[in-house]
């Protein structure tokens, strides 16, 4: 049943396609009803402490790698950080330390300087910033750890935060999948990362923007090694040799007829060597399936460069929709011809038959073909 909250509406939460994988959350609130009558609790109830709120990364750790990487070939003094910075020699100092307590390989001390031994991949706005110029990306917000990404930008997004802010963690402790599932978000090895929209697009389209980011996905792993060639599963997962290593989970808030905003997530296996053992059979990441060590700073920019396109096609190009499906159907192995169990209302199975108009999968059973508007595929 719709929950009610303090002020007697109700707030409906309609979970579409994929069942308890379901790749995106439609929030909506629905009209105050005044005759609801609020009755005081009878017992005292326990508050719990809450919990703080995530610490964005100092964005002077950022600044500090930017100059050393400026100055690669000589030791820069803490005095011209600390100008560069805006901060004091000795606020420097307390700076380097927390960067190499967070594994960035920094030579030197405050008498000789300091040096990068090598750039460190690591997702900071200060690195990604210059790769990412003239596009919607540019607001971006780091986190070394964080519960999730998406809920930081559902939370950022309903506070006013401005189309295009991009949410990064080099760790996640409550990563979530669809249906909540647990997301792994190992430390440094990951992309894990959450971009808010806010489209003039109609509810009904939403799925149609989990696509285009598995699009998106799938082009900048390409762009940065094209022996690779994920296969896209529907509606939001791609897959390597048969095996996930990318998952889309996109939640909106909206009314009726109106999208008020969107949040796609994007969790992407890169250089993990390992996985949990419930894991191992179906996770991989792009190091093990291509046998290199890749650059996360390379492929998140990649990323949002061909997210940056996608959006920007659908929102202005007459035939943008057409062309997501037809391309989501080329590069994927599931969307025709393939013998799939659908857990459904008891569960069917059938030969996939294409996408619909409005991007869900077309079944054909013994019984006719049936759209899967929710139910696992398998």
């Amino acid at each position: 049943m719709p929950k009610r909250d303090r002020r007697g509406s109700t707030r409906e939460r309609q979970s579409w396609t994929c069942g308890k994988n379901t790749p995106f959350v439609l929030l909506a609130r629905v009209a105050d009803n005044a005759r609801i009558k609020h009755t005081a609790p009878t017992r005292p109830r326990r508050i719990r402490a809450a919990t703080p709120p995530p610490q964005r990364t100092d964005v002077r750790l950022g600044q500090i790698v930017r100059v050393l990487t400026d100055h690669a070939m000589v030791a820069v003094s803490g005095v011209k950080i600390g100008d560069e910075i805006g901060t004091s020699r000795s606020e420097v100092w307390r700076l380097i330390h927390e960067l190499r307590a967070l594994g960035v390989e920094i030579e030197g001390h405050p008498a000789t300087g300091y040096q990068l031994r090598s750039v460190p991949d690591l997702l900071l706005a200060d690195v990604l910033a210059p790769l990412l110029k003239g596009g919607l990306f540019q607001q971006i917000q780091h986190y070394y750890k964080i519960g999730s990404t998406n809920a930081a930008a559902m939370e950022a997004a309903a506070g006013g935060a401005p189309e295009g802010s991009v949410f990064l963690a080099e760790e996640q402790t409550a990563g979530r999948g669809r249906g909540g599932n647990r997301w792994h978000s190992a430390r440094s090895t990951g992309i894990y990362c959450s971009v808010v929209l806010r489209p003039n697009l109609p509810p009904s389209d939403a799925l149609i923007l989990s696509l285009a980011a598995g699009l998106a996905v799938q082009a900048a792993v390409r762009e940065i090694d094209a022996r690779v060639n994920p296969d896209l599963k529907w509606p939001n997962d791609l897959l390597v040799d048969g095996k996930k290593f990318c998952g889309i989970l996109t939640e909106m808030n909206a009314e009726a007829t109106r999208v008020r905003h969107v949040v796609v997530g994007i969790g992407i296996n890169v250089n993990q060597q390992k996985f949990p053992e419930d894991l191992r059979e179906i996770a991989t990441s792009l190091r093990l399936a291509s046998g290199k060590e890749w650059s996360r700073v390379e492929l998140a920019a990649a990323l949002l460069k061909s997210l940056d396109r996608e959006y920007r096609d659908l929102l202005q190009k007459p035939n943008a929709r057409e062309s997501i499906l037809r391309r989501f159907a080329e590069h994927s192995s599931y969307v025709r011809g393939r013998n799939v169990h659908i857990e459904e209302n008891g569960g069917f199975e059938g030969v996939t038959e294409g996408l619909d108009a409005r991007g869900f999968l077309k079944v054909r059973t013994a019984h006719g073909v049936r759209t899967v508007v929710s139910g696992t595929v398998r």
